[in-house]
């Protein structure tokens, strides 16, 4: 019997509809392959432009977010019948993924391909893109 080739993916989630067909198409693969979800929702501390206060409340309400999104991904994969772990990190979102793909040794990433707009891209870059040319896996970008 021959080897899957990818036994654990790493699918960022982050309730756009982009995430979401990624998750939707990490869950067939994860079925044909068996292989295990590891799903990650990252609060983006990388804000400098909030005062602290502002930005406690700021990070409580992305805490909160990340859970409910958590919560919901979890029951795709479940209904979907694949199994899956769920990870939520604080920090920079493309190095916190990374870190999580080294750590957990994951053969695969699928992320969706998210847009930021014109000024956003230039000026902050898109996390697929990132996660493209850094990671030290396979990258599939759902669009």
């Amino acid at each position: 019997m021959k080897k899957s080739l990818y036994l654990k993916i790493l699918v960022p989630v982050d309730g756009s509809s982009y995430s979401n067909k990624a998750l939707a198409h990490a869950c067939e693969l994860a079925k044909t392959q068996k292989a295990i979800l590891l799903l990650i929702y990252v609060v983006d501390k990388s804000v400098p432009f909030l005062n602290f206060i502002d930005r406690r409340e700021y990070l409580s309400v992305l805490r909160n977010y990340g859970k409910k999104i958590m919560k919901k991904a979890s029951d795709t994969t479940r209904l979907r019948g694949v199994t899956s772990k769920q990870i939520i990190k604080e920090g920079n979102v493309s190095k916190e993924i990374i870190k999580t793909v080294k750590s957990e040794r994951c053969n695969l990433i699928i992320v969706g391909n998210k847009g930021l707009g014109a000024a956003g891209r230039f000026l902050l870059g898109s996390t697929s893109t990132k996660l493209a040319a850094d990671a030290p896996c396979s990258v599939l970008i759902v669009k």
